[in-house]
């Protein structure tokens, strides 16, 4: 029996996106919820598009800020994690960053 239907399979988009020797800073990963979040069609009429622009510059602005807080956030409590079991060398690497 020979089978001779091809099923094709649709994955969409695929990015990489790398770095050297640390992982994705906020903005990088700002851009990439703020793209998810606000994709503009190229057919848009201008003035659409002009305002959905905008508004994308504003939701980056939000999601960096709130994104910087959580990573300050964060960690300090790794920070005073550290400082309460002793590693008070590693506390004020973490506090630095």
């Amino acid at each position: 029996m020979k089978l001779t239907e091809q099923t094709l399979f649709n994955l969409g988009n695929i990015e990489v996106h790398t770095t050297n020797n640390k992982g994705h800073d906020p903005e990088f990963w700002a851009d990439q919820a703020t793209n998810r979040i606000c994709g503009i069609s190229e057919e848009a009429p201008d003035h659409v598009r002009q305002q959905a622009l905008a508004f994308r510059k504003k939701i980056y602005a939000i999601i960096l800020s709130y994104m910087n807080s959580a990573i300050r956030s964060n960690r300090v409590t790794m920070s005073n994690k550290l400082r309460s079991q002793g590693h008070e060398d590693l506390a004020k690497i973490m506090k630095e960053l």
